[in-house]
């Protein structure tokens, strides 16, 4: 691959957050494990379609956020030019219409009637809800919660409901952190993100299969997942400044995949959590690899 090709392809990857895009893939994992489903077949056409429509949403954040990141992150590839306005929001167009084909190719109509409003949520999402903090954090709840659903179909929504309801209290909680990245958050936000963390665990145990081996599995995931991100959810309470806000943020959004794999161990699917759990290790391989880049970037600099 050439130089500039290369390089396109480090802008358009960082253009959608492509590491956090991980965070998505065992939503409808969680979900179809919820409804009894079982993991292989086209039901794997499932989780790429989160992927799409994430990564799609993500690319429409920066096309419309563009006037705002040129002030506070011109680093970006939108504001630094590398990225022009219209090429991104054909990228969020693509991402996104592939996403609900894929949704309708791993299930169904059923799963298309979910893909639909939760692709409108997303567009709603960047395009308005955003710049009103209740509405912001509401239609991002919704959104993970109807990316749990799109596991299901519409025929099993019932089933997973608790699933779809524990992603999106999580979600809720976190995106009302991240809009104290820059200019810090407050004690009650981060109290309130702490708090969810605590309800979501007990939420999930209190659903975990009786015996020890069934329950085991739960136990270590949402261990896993509340020590990923409580802490720092606590250390924004006690001092809600930027950076921990940022913290506690980036914490939280990476806690999303162990809580989806206890939600499939909970509801007995081995296969759905151990995938899920695979999808941890990568992410975390894939952060140290970037953490030793930049390092030798910044000592050969």
């Amino acid at each position: 691959m050439s130089g500039p090709s290369a390089s396109a392809m480090r802008d358009y990857l960082e253009l959608v957050r492509a590491p956090a895009v991980l965070t998505v893939l065992g939503d409808t994992l969680a979900g179809g494990a919820a409804a009894g489903h079982p993991v292989g077949g086209r039901r794997l056409a499932l989780p790429l379609a989160s992927a799409c429509l994430y990564a799609g949403g993500m690319a429409l954040n920066d096309y419309a956020d563009r006037g705002i990141d040129a002030v506070e992150r011109p680093e970006r590839p939108v504001p630094s030019g590398r990225i022009s306005p219209e090429r991104a929001l054909g990228a969020a167009a693509a991402l996104t219409v592939l996403g609900l084909g894929l949704s309708a190719v791993g299930g169904g109509r059923r799963s298309l009637a979910v893909g639909a409003p939760l692709a409108a949520a997303i567009w709603s999402y960047d395009l308005a809800a955003k710049r009103h903090p209740v509405p912001a954090a509401l239609t991002m709840g919704v959104c993970r919660a109807l990316d749990v659903l799109m596991g299901t179909g519409t025929a099993d929504l019932r089933s997973a409901l608790p699933a779809a309801a524990a992603m999106g209290g999580h979600t809720v909680a976190v995106t009302a952190l991240s809009r104290g990245e820059v200019n810090g958050t407050d004690t009650t936000t981060a109290a309130g993100a702490a708090a969810t963390t605590a309800l979501v665990s007990a939420s999930v145990l209190a659903g975990a299969p009786r015996s020890w081996r069934g329950a085991l599995p739960v136990l270590a995931a949402v261990g896993v997942y509340a020590a990923r991100c409580a802490p720092a959810q606590v250390e924004a309470a006690r001092d809600p400044a930027a950076r921990n806000a940022l913290e506690a943020t980036k914490r939280g959004i990476r806690a999303m995949v162990p809580l989806q794999a206890a939600l499939a161990f909970r509801h007995g699917s081995t296969a759905a959590g151990l995938a899920v759990a695979a999808v941890d290790v990568l992410g975390k391989v894939l952060r140290a690899r970037s953490a030793r880049g930049t390092n030798r970037e910044m000592s050969e600099s």
